[in-house]
């Protein structure tokens, strides 16, 4: 490694980047990949062949929209399934097993990838579909060729993930390997394919608007799917809270309750507004079942750790409640009274199924700062959530700064009560003394339990969000390859075991304290790890050891050994990307919304067809 520049290291087994035949490999199967959807797109537009149209018509006809919108929101829903499967069962891997020996290596990668794909060819075909001008607020291509709006954004969406894949590969190569979810380059993963719902609502829009007011009106089953895009919308943005689902959230405890507050009050509000009565709760059970499915088949079934969710019904009750009195005539007011509901009522509705069954119920201690962050976030985001459906169901704003305004003053929020969040400090002098006692974990391996006191006894309070043993990346075959322990208070600043933790093999177990803005770790047992040049931690019987940072700990495959510059400006050019793709849905939202709601001129005739007209 260079102590004055850059660290480059050539292989994922060595805590970087992927090795180059990797590369070369997925790069060229990209190639491909695009150049057989452009060549599609080409014999389509030069009406060399009719399958594509057929195909389209025939999802025009299940959906009640034009082909143009109906096959690419059909292949949505395959795509999105998909790429969770492959992102729940990616986190499990390496949260059971540590980081890949390669990007090809990693069977959850594949789903990711064709996932990822499938959302921007859905993109695309909406762009390559429509002959004629598909409606009013139809952007122009050609003198000949307009695409929707929609279609453009679900592309952008797709292309703002898939461009993550490669930027991944380079971050790792300069950083290593930051095991954990809200790497810059795994929320643009995660991002682009969370908020490409948002596309699909708008380009469902623009296909009931292009039909005219002589098109059939919609029956129960197209009700009943555009709730399931909702939930879809749901699931997209719950995607952030991942790690505290498996139990392992490698930041404040404090971020969790803003985040749930944040998802539901933008996707409830938005479905309950454009879809009527019930819309919400349906939503928020179709979420559920997806996850739980994909929850299932990636523990159990799988044998990787076991992941829980947030149920989200008592935000969707709330809505739902609110929305039986005359504020749902006003939906922006709605917006904002339904997310300050979310965000108190709703929270303390959820807190009960976060005390059941997640590793870290929400202390009261956390309570008065989790509502002045959850509150701010969740009453913006449920104008957000107005703003949506008054353009998903065709009404017209009253000024164009409203939504321009309202969604710049909910990215500050969120930016405000995120920059809070990842605040942490480690006390200055205080030491944990930990004595193991050797015994058998459950699954037999060699394993201890801890004795442990803090000092100065008041480092953290009597309610603090976690003092708990960790374990994790012993492999899948041990105990799923995590073991969660909650130590049991016994005192001042100590603590005792409820379960043997692992101490042996590839297992890395350590201390975890997080208590208000304090978050570090003390190392238990490590193994040694000569590809990342990183010594072992052995597990001694009587030891005192300083609490640390605990990033140091759980991400000792990232590298600090670059200049101190670096990582903040990459992380601002992968910061205005995500402006941007959100600058994009805005632009979208909005250009649907001046020339496609009501009273915006006059309205087109229903196409019949995707073939050219006379």
């Amino acid at each position: 490694m260079s102590t004055s520049g850059v660290a480059i290291q050539p292989l994922a087994a060595a805590g970087g980047g992927a090795a180059l035949d990797q590369v070369f490999g997925m790069s060229a199967a990209a190639a491909v990949v695009s150049a057989g959807l452009l060549w599609v797109g080409y014999l389509h537009r030069a009406r060399k062949i009719t399958w594509l149209t057929t195909l389209a018509e025939w999802a025009g006809r299940r959906l009640n929209r034009p082909p143009w919108a109906a096959l690419p929101i059909f292949l949505f829903v395959s795509t999105i399934i998909c790429a969770l499967f492959g992102f729940l069962w990616d986190v499990s891997l390496h949260i059971g097993k540590g980081r890949d020996a390669g990007p090809l290596a990693n069977p959850a990668h594949y789903f990711i990838l064709v996932g990822l794909f499938l959302l921007f060819i859905a993109g695309m075909l909406s762009v390559f579909l429509p002959y004629d001008k598909p409606g009013r607020s139809a952007v122009r291509i050609t003198r000949t060729w307009h695409a929707p709006v929609g279609g453009i954004l679900l592309s952008a969406a797709g292309f703002y993930a898939l461009l993550g894949f490669p930027l991944d590969d380079i971050w790792h190569r300069i950083f290593g390997q930051d095991v954990t979810l809200w790497g810059p380059t795994h929320l643009m993963l995660i991002g682009g394919a969370g908020l490409s719902l948002i596309a699909v609502v708008i380009l469902d829009r623009e296909g009931k608007a292009a039909m005219g007011p002589d098109a059939p009106a919609d029956k129960r089953g197209n009700w009943l799917v555009r709730c399931l895009a909702f939930g879809g919308l749901l699931i997209g943005l719950s995607v952030f809270q991942i790690e505290y689902d498996f139990g392992v959230e490698q930041f404040r405890l404090v971020l969790q309750p803003m985040m749930i507050a944040g998802a539901a009050s933008l996707a409830l509000v938005a479905g309950r507004l454009t879809l009527g009565p019930g819309s919400a709760i349906l939503a928020a059970v179709f979420a559920i079942a997806v996850r739980g499915v994909v929850a299932l088949v990636v523990g159990p079934v799988l044998g990787a750790p076991i992941n829980v969710l947030p149920l989200y019904l008592g935000a969707a009750l709330v809505v739902e409640v609110l929305a039986l009195t005359p504020l749902v005539k006003r939906r922006l007011l709605f917006g904002l009274v339904a997310g300050l509901g979310v965000s108190t009522v709703g929270l303390w509705i959820e807190s009960f199924w976060i005390d059941a069954v997640y590793h870290y119920p929400w202390p009261t201690s956390m309570w008065g700062e989790g509502l002045a962050m959850a509150v701010p976030v969740g009453v913006a985001t449920g104008l957000c959530g107005g703003l949506l459906a008054v353009v998903a169901v065709g009404e017209k704003l009253p000024r164009r700064s409203v939504g321009i305004g309202a969604v710049l003053l909910t990215v500050l929020i969120i930016a405000g009560a995120v920059a809070n969040g990842l605040q942490t400090t480690v006390p200055d002098n205080t030491t944990a003394t930990i004595a193991l006692t050797q015994t058998q974990t459950s699954a037999g391996q060699l394993g201890a339990t801890a004795d442990v006191t803090l000092r100065p006894a008041d480092v953290v309070g009597d309610n603090p969000e976690w003092v708990t043993l960790l374990a994790w990346q012993g492999g899948l075959d041990n105990q799923r390859g995590l073991v969660i322990d909650r130590l049991e208070k016994v005192g001042p600043g100590h603590y005792r075991s409820t379960e043997p933790v692992p101490i042996t093999g590839d297992w890395k177990t350590l201390l975890r304290v997080q208590d208000g803005y304090t978050m570090a770790a003390v190392p238990v047992y490590l193994p040694s790890d000569a590809a990342i040049g990183a010594a072992g931690e052995p597990a001694e019987p009587n030891s005192t050891k300083p609490l640390i940072a605990e990033i140091k700990v759980l991400q000792r495959e990232r590298t600090f050994d670059v200049p101190a510059w670096l990582y903040p400006a990459a992380s601002v050019v992968v910061l205005v990307c995500s402006l941007a793709l959100i600058a994009a849905l805005s632009w979208g939202a909005g250009r649907v919304n001046d020339h496609e709601a009501s009273g915006a001129g006059t309205t087109r005739r229903r196409p019949s067809s995707l073939q050219p007209q006379p």
